[in-house]
């Protein structure tokens, strides 16, 4: 894949092609940036990197859509292993009461890759959440939703975790966030622990 680009712009592909083959229901194209033993570790799905290209998959035939807008990612190299962080907005387009509207994440995605037999692949998938809005997509257009109704869900990914919840996912209450800056600081560490390791 891309073998003639330099090894940082190769590093940005594999993770740039998983969020667009993702985005873009290409299976097989996802499935190929993920090493077998790989883990995956985010609001709806915890398993394996194989296992989250079909649970996407089969999420996608259920009509939960989603589009992952991207900023330019940070590479951390380490011999046959890197990090990089992918700053992403999910964006997902759902209604309320008959009233359409736009829900936005905004997070951090951390990717651990590794190199084997001279090919990159995601050996990790962590994501670090921010916070969430939602809107009407027509200005002006009134939501009936009450603010009770993000009751019990973590401030980092509330509204998110409402919607995925109705729409009839287990979501974990466990994920890293800014609002916890404890866990997640911990997380940079071991990350940073497991490049240099």
């Amino acid at each position: 894949m891309c073998d003639k680009l330099p090894e940082t712009s190769l590093l940005e592909q594999v993770v740039l092609r998983e969020r667009q083959a993702r985005d873009r229901s290409w299976w097989p194209q996802m499935a190929a940036t993920y090493w077998p033993d790989s883990r995956v570790h985010l609001t709806w799905y915890a398993g394996d990197g194989p296992g989250f290209v079909t649970a996407s998959e089969r999420m996608s035939h259920r009509g939960d859509r989603s589009v992952h807008r991207l900023s330019a990612p940070v590479v951390h190299r380490g011999g046959d292993r890197a990090w990089l962080e992918l700053p992403a907005a999910i964006e997902v387009r759902s209604d309320v009461n008959d009233v359409p509207v736009d829900l936005v994440s905004y997070t951090r995605i951390g990717y651990r890759l590794e190199r084997r037999e001279d090919e990159w692949r995601i050996a990790a998938l962590d994501v670090v959440y921010e916070r969430d809005t939602i809107a009407a997509v027509l200005p002006g257009t009134q939501i009936d939703l009450p603010h009770h109704a993000f009751a019990g869900y973590r401030s980092s990914y509330a509204v998110l975790a409402w919607h995925l919840h109705r729409r009839g996912y287990d979501v974990s209450g466990d994920l890293l966030g800014d609002d916890q800056p404890g866990p997640r600081d911990e997380y940079y560490a071991n990350t940073f622990a497991w490049l240099h390791g």
